[in-house]
């Protein structure tokens, strides 16, 4: 079962495929794909036969077949999207996908094929606010939720600007027949001042699901009702070592399989953040590793045993080995994956 490691490099137009050595974490480049109008988000179908990507330039969404042996895609359909899409994720069944509009301010919901191929028209297109920066379903694909930054157009490659974002997270009922869309009730969850809520994970055996907060340079722990859907906030818990006053923004967050260990970068400090994750949800930092400059996006790999972090700013791919009692992680390789990387994701094909 080959492991594939995809990076989608902005400003270069292209995909860079790798092959994951699977004990030791070390990569070897298998092609790269040129895809135009600056590919920045990958997502994958529930039965990894399809990657998807988001596409800035356009701006759009295309979806591609993963050829099992290289790894290699060839496209099978496109969609335009009205403003750039933040984040792509299919729902649980693999029949939608569901990507947030973050300068536009709203959520979208296309038809997948049989094949997993793209389709139009959208099925849901439902206006949020500006600076929606996530879409998924829950384990149960009956509810999803859309953070929003505090602070929009604000990050580390670009000077601050004082337009303020609107700080909350929606929550959403899914209807996995249609696609739809509902509002729940509340609608908003709104996080303490300037915390700016980016991405998430959920927990894979609690009802928890983790937020990074990319002004707040934090992670925040909610609560999930399964059966209302509704999140409840029960830890928050910085990035950042004691003591740092230099700007810094998070960015994405992953949880190892087993449900032990959670990683969220630092763009700015230029870091990954490392937190163990104790039987009841709860987070302790294990301090912080440097990485690439402005890590944007990161992923681990299907085992949990390996990280890698793009620096947008860099050009290079850093890797590093997972303790599996501790957590730490130790620094392995960098490769160079092309101008701006915006976009990581592994993924183990058959099997």
């Amino acid at each position: 079962m080959p492991t594939f490691v995809y990076v989608a490099s902005q400003d270069d137009d292209k995909i860079s495929i790798f092959t994951m050595d699977a004990g030791t974490g070390k990569l070897t480049p298998k092609s790269e794909m040129p895809i135009s109008d600056g590919p920045h988000l990958l997502a994958i179908s529930p039965n990894r036969e399809v990657l998807y990507v988001g596409q800035r330039g356009l701006p759009g969404i295309s979806s591609w077949r993963i050829d099992h042996a290289t790894g290699g895609l060839t496209r099978t359909g496109s969609v335009s999207t009205d403003g750039w899409s933040a984040s792509l994720a299919t729902d649980r069944k693999g029949k939608y996908l569901l990507s947030a509009q973050y300068q536009a301010g709203h959520v979208s919901v296309h038809p997948l094929g049989d094949d997993g191929s793209l389709r139009a028209p959208v099925v849901e297109r439902l206006a949020t606010d500006a600076g929606a920066h996530a879409i998924q379903t829950d384990p149960s694909n009956k509810f999803a939720y859309v953070p929003h930054i505090a602070r929009l157009f604000d990050n580390v490659m670009e000077p601050p600007k004082n337009e303020p974002g609107p700080n909350v997270i929606f929550q959403f009922k899914f209807d996995e027949n249609t696609g739809g869309l509902a509002h729940n009730s509340p609608l908003k969850i709104e996080p303490e001042p300037n915390v700016g809520p980016r991405y998430y994970w959920f927990h894979p055996t609690l009802d928890t699901v983790y937020f990074s907060d990319e002004q707040g340079c934090s992670v925040t722990g909610y609560h999930l009702d399964s059966s209302a859907g509704t999140l409840s906030p029960f830890q928050t818990i910085t990035t950042l070592p004691e003591g740092h006053t230099e700007r810094n923004t998070c960015s994405q967050i992953q949880i190892t399989a087993n449900g032990k260990f959670l990683y969220v970068p630092n763009r700015g400090h230029n870091s990954i953040a490392c937190f163990t994750v104790d039987a009841a949800g709860r987070l302790s930092s294990i301090g912080q590793v440097p990485t690439e400059p402005v890590p944007s996006a990161f992923s681990l790999d299907p085992e949990g045993k390996f990280v890698f972090a793009a620096g947008s700013a860099s050009g290079r791919l850093a890797s590093y080995g997972i303790n599996g009692e501790s957590g730490e992680l130790t620094p392995l390789e960098t490769y160079s994956v092309g101008a701006r990387p915006m976009g990581v994701l592994i993924t183990r094909i058959g099997g």
